[in-house]
Formats: C-alpha cells, sequence, structure tokens
C-alpha cells in the first residue's frame, strides 16, 4: 500500500510539474498607468473606467478565458521607451511592449522590433480590419510592426458650467468655440472677465509633447507640408511663425494657465480653475464619468470638441496612436502563439478600450450601436476623416518631439524670440535627422 501511495503522489507531482511546464508566460510591459487596487482581480471589463482599468481588466479577462497563458505586466512611467532601451541593449527586452506609432520607426528600422505580418496571418488578424489611421500608423516600409490599438488626438475638453458663466453657451446648451484666430481671443477675453479664470488650461510646466502637438496641428490646418522632404522640417514659411506667434499670445494675454505640469493640468481642469482643457482623447472616460457625479466642478456640465479649426486651408488635426509591438528575442513557437492569440483578443476587443475616449483602431467598432452611443463620440468621430499624422518617412518622430517641444516652450515662456526658436528647431532637427 506505501508502494502505492508513493507511486500515486509522484504521478501527481508529475504531472502537476508537466501542467506548469505547459503553460505560456507573456512578459507584458505597458504604460496607461496602475491600479491594482481598484482592478486588480475584474474581469467584467464593462465595469472598468479610463485607461488603465481597461487595459488591466482586459488583461485580466484574457487570462480567465486562457489558463494555459500568464500574462505577467510590468507598468513602466510613460513613455516607457528608456527602459526599453536599456532592455534591448542587454537582450532583456519583454515579449509584448506598448508603443506610440511615432516611436515604431526608431525601432523597426534598427531590426529591435519584429513585423508582424506573418503573425497577424496565423492568429486570424487581418491588416484590412484596421482603419487607414491605425493601420498606416503601425506600418513601416510596408510591413506591420505593431498591432494597432486606437488613434488618439488633443481635443478641447469643456466645462459648460464656467462657459454658461461667461455667456459663451447657445440655446440648445453647446458650447460657442472659436472659428478663427480673432475669435479666440475675442471669448478667451470675455470667459476672463465674466469668470475671472483663464479660458485654456495647459500642461506646460516639464512638457514638450503637449506644445509639440498643438504646433503641429496648427500648421496642418495652414496647410502647410513643413515634413515635404521627410528628411529634414521646414519652417521658414509664414505658416510656421503664424502659429508659435498665436501660442505665445494665448500666453502673454493670461488666456491660459500657467506653470501646470501633466497632472496638476488634470486636476486643475477637474476642480473648475479653467474653461476648455487642451489634452488628449484619454481623458474623455474619466472627464464624463466625473461629471455623472454630484458635487464637483464638471457636474453635468462636460462636453467635449476636436480643437477648433483656426485656419481656413484645411481641417485637419494632429493625430498619433498606441499599439503592441514584439522586441527582437528569441521566442518559441508555442510563446509566439499565446502573443497572437492575445493580440487577436485586443481586436475583437477594441471597442472597450474606444471607451477610454480614443478612436477605434478596428473600423467596424465605428458602426457598433454601442460605441455610437457613448458619450460625446458624435462630436469627436469626424477625428477619423480629419486625423493627419507625420509622414511615414520622418524618422525619429518621439525624439523630434523634445526638440520640437523645448524651443516652442522657450519661445512661448519669453525665453527666446519666435524667429530664434523656429530657426533652433530647424537646426536641431536636421542635425539629428542628417546624421541617422
Amino acid at each position: 500500500m506505501k508502494s502505492i501511495l508513493l507511486a500515486t503522489a509522484s504521478a501527481a507531482l508529475l504531472g502537476m510539474a508537466t501542467m506548469a511546464q505547459a503553460d505560456t508566460t507573456i512578459e507584458l510591459q505597458r504604460f496607461f498607468g496602475a491600479c491594482e487596487a481598484d482592478y486588480g482581480t475584474v474581469t467584467d471589463v464593462s465595469k472598468a473606467v479610463g485607461e488603465c482599468g481597461i487595459i488591466t481588466s482586459l488583461v485580466n479577462k484574457f487570462e480567465a478565458e486562457n489558463p494555459d497563458i500568464k500574462v505577467n505586466v510590468t507598468t513602466v512611467e510613460w513613455p516607457g521607451y528608456n527602459q526599453l532601451n536599456a532592455q534591448l541593449a542587454s537582450n532583456a527586452a519583454p515579449d509584448v511592449v506598448s508603443v506610440h506609432y511615432s516611436a515604431i520607426s526608431d525601432y523597426s528600422t534598427r531590426g529591435l522590433f519584429m513585423p508582424l505580418d506573418d503573425l497577424f496571418a496565423s492568429a486570424g488578424i487581418d491588416p484590412a480590419d484596421f482603419s487607414d489611421a491605425a493601420r498606416g500608423g503601425a506600418t513601416k516600409d510596408g510591413k506591420m510592426y505593431a498591432l494597432p490599438f486606437d488613434n488618439w488626438t488633443m481635443l478641447f475638453h469643456v466645462n459648460l458650467n464656467l462657459m454658461k458663466e461667461a455667456g459663451l453657451v447657445n440655446a440648445d446648451g453647446t458650447p460657442i468655440l472659436p472659428t478663427s484666430v480673432d475669435e479666440f481671443f475675442e471669448q478667451g477675453k470675455q470667459f476672463k472677465e465674466k469668470t475671472g479664470k483663464p479660458y485654456l488650461v495647459q500642461i506646460y510646466a516639464n512638457e514638450t509633447a503637449a506644445y509639440m502637438r498643438i504646433f503641429y496641428t496648427l500648421m496642418m490646418q495652414q496647410d502647410y507640408d513643413f515634413f515635404k522632404d521627410p528628411s529634414k522640417i521646414d519652417l521658414s514659411g509664414p505658416e510656421a511663425k503664424k502659429a508659435l506667434e498665436f501660442m505665445k499670445k494665448i500666453h502673454d494675454e493670461g488666456l491660459s494657465t500657467l506653470d501646470m505640469d501633466y497632472s496638476a493640468a488634470v486636476s486643475g481642469f477637474s476642480s473648475g480653475e479653467g474653461g476648455i482643457e487642451v489634452n488628449g482623447t484619454w481623458l474623455i472616460g474619466d472627464l464624463d464619468a466625473q461629471s455623472k457625479e454630484e458635487g464637483n466642478a464638471l457636474s453635468g456640465g462636460y462636453t467635449v470638441y476636436p480643437v477648433p479649426q483656426f485656419y481656413p486651408a484645411k481641417n485637419a488635426t494632429y493625430v498619433d496612436g498606441h499599439g503592441w509591438a514584439v522586441p527582437r528575442g528569441d521566442r518559441d513557437e508555442d510563446k509566439m502563439a499565446a502573443i497572437g492569440k492575445l493580440f487577436k483578443f485586443l481586436e475583437d476587443n477594441d471597442y472597450e478600450w474606444a471607451r477610454t475616449g480614443h478612436l477605434p483602431s478596428v473600423k467596424a467598432v465605428f458602426d457598433m450601436p454601442e460605441f455610437k452611443a457613448l458619450p460625446h463620440r458624435d462630436k469627436i468621430v469626424e477625428i477619423a476623416k480629419i486625423g493627419q499624422t507625420l509622414p511615414e518617412g520622418v524618422m525619429r518622430q518621439f525624439a523630434l518631439q523634445d526638440i520640437v517641444g523645448e524651443e516652442l516652450a522657450a519661445a512661448i515662456n519669453g525665453n527666446k524670440s519666435v524667429d530664434d526658436a523656429l530657426a533652433r528647431i530647424e537646426e536641431r532637427v536636421n542635425d539629428l535627422l542628417g546624421n541617422l
């Protein structure tokens, strides 16, 4: 009997070991924040709100539906590329990483991201399922280097309660927003006089990206092809000077909050410190949820619109997007199959991610009644048509935002002239692009 028990126990242990060895683990590294305390065990994605909550719940749901696959999530501070660079240098990169479309070329051109076309085919992912903007953002030199997850852009998040106080609301309750540069300053001054608060809430401190995104949008609205040659930037035209002078005048006339970093700007708008927050699509879910609660600055009074068209030449706005890439590394067939299954799951659940406020990457989601019923989507869905990226051939796009943003900030804050800032952007950007 003792021998039988020992044999049975040994067999059971062997079976458990075999099962453990059969499990596949995906090391996934992402930004989007940390919220394990609130969503660490949530698998009902419909109960999640915001970027962190929804992506955490999605991963939980995937694991629950695929018990043979474990997803180890590492959360990095946005944007996480310094950490990724160090991991790639030491051959210790994760299996899957969150990435901006604008950063993909930095890695794909050096063979640091794997092309995913074969993986998509084996997982049943058809590139034609994605919107042109999303597929284009993830495609470099004819190959897809990331699973498209969304498109995003900067928006005008509006505090309707303060806009009413300023007399800037139509009879139907919609906000009166500017349709030209002159109207912006007329309405901005009226808002400040009526409320005693700045018209805009902007991210001015410890920031480069926000400056760059609005600058690109203002030039695109003037139909100025500042990267006609993808190997260099051209800011010699009057359009660039007009865009930067507009941005500087907002600062000089006191129509924006000052010295706020990202967190301060988000909390400042939420607490009613200004009328319109210039920030991304990713805030729609959280701000709309706040507006449905009682006793806060946005209660019953939040809406959102694309950045207004300030120039008549072209209805356009700068867009980027998020995707999921697979860094260079040795992975067996089981691991790649598991990654393919995860990617297919994320594609199939793109509607859930679109609840953050980001525009869907999957074309079919735009036609879903559930998507159309989401708050404010009717106001921003046009971005899928007017959104404009930098040309695919522009390298080091994520690095360029630091150069462009630093110089724009210097001019806006009065540390150098507009002409000097534009000249310095050209010099620094073209030096970088000319020495790749």
